[in-house]
Formats: C-alpha cells, sequence, structure tokens
C-alpha cells in the first residue's frame, strides 16, 4: 500500500502538463508567517514559466538584543490550473535565528515538503491567496521536529503580481 501512495505521489508531482492562466514572468511580492519562529517576513514568487515557480522570503528583526533574521528559499511545480486556482507542490527551506531563554541569540533551520493552491478572485487576478499542507522538519529552540504542517492564506501567503 506505500508503494502505491509513493507511486501516486511522484506521478502527481512530476506531471508536465499544464494549463496555466497567463502567469508566467510575473513577479509577485507579499508576506508570509510560514517561518518556525513566528517572524513575519517578505516574501517574493517569480512564475518562470507554465509549470514551475521559484520564490523565496526574508525577514528582519533589529533590536539592542541584537538581530534576528529568517531567510528562505522555495520551489514549486504547478500541477492542475484552472483561471483563478493553481494546485502545486512545492519544496522549501531555510535558515533563521532567535532569542533563546537567556536571551542570546541562537539559530536553526527548517526544511518543508508541501502541497498548496493559490487563488485569485475574479477581477482581482493581481492578488493570490495560498494555502499550504505537508510535512515539515526543523531544528528550533534546541528540539529537531518531524512534523505534519497546515497553512491558511493569512499564513501561507499573500501576493500582489506585478
Amino acid at each position: 500500500m506505500k508503494i502505491i501512495l509513493w507511486i501516486a505521489l511522484v506521478t502527481l508531482c512530476s506531471t508536465n502538463s499544464s494549463l496555466a492562466a497567463s502567469m508566467p514572468g510575473r513577479l509577485g511580492i507579499g508576506m508570509t508567517n510560514q517561518i518556525e519562529n513566528n517572524m513575519k517576513a517578505l516574501s517574493m514568487r517569480l512564475q518562470r514559466n507554465r509549470s514551475t515557480a521559484i520564490g523565496g522570503h526574508f525577514g528582519l528583526d533589529s533590536s539592542s538584543d541584537g538581530v534576528i533574521y529568517a531567510l528562505g528559499l522555495k520551489g514549486y511545480k504547478y500541477i492542475y490550473v484552472e483561471p483563478q486556482l493553481n494546485f502545486y507542490s512545492a519544496l522549501s527551506g531555510g535558515v533563521f535565528n532567535y532569542l533563546n531563554e537567556s536571551d542570546s541569540l541562537e539559530s536553526g533551520y527548517q526544511l518543508e515538503g508541501v502541497f498548496g493552491t493559490e487563488f485569485s478572485f475574479q477581477g482581482l487576478e493581481s492578488i493570490g491567496f495560498s494555502f499550504e499542507f505537508g510535512l515539515g522538519f526543523s531544528q528550533y529552540r534546541n528540539k529537531t521536529r518531524l512534523k505534519t504542517v497546515g497553512y491558511n492564506a493569512l499564513v501561507s501567503a499573500v501576493h500582489f503580481y506585478l
């Protein structure tokens, strides 16, 4: 049974047929809150062609205690596309730092494999709302975790496409 699920997942993620809306070459700029340390970050997504996109995020919080940051990259593979809806798989990785209980800076990382949807409303095609679900692996607060993840449209990302 596990082999059948893996074969179905790989087949679903490697499909090359795509009927994408006219988004190739458009840059989306917005925000995300998917970082393990709950930092809000600027997010960008560039759809390279009708079936793939690349993205990234950057967050910064500077104070007298030090500079807290988050930096990550994300690759997208579109699976199913409609005029106002894109279903995709994505793989992301990021590094960040945070203040621990003794107010000293420590660093962590996270890796995620997710499925997600970005949708827009008719007449507002330049604004994309996303939600995602999948598996995540992280090292944060001296704990290494493997967990399921789920992000709603306000946490996952909201992008304005130029």
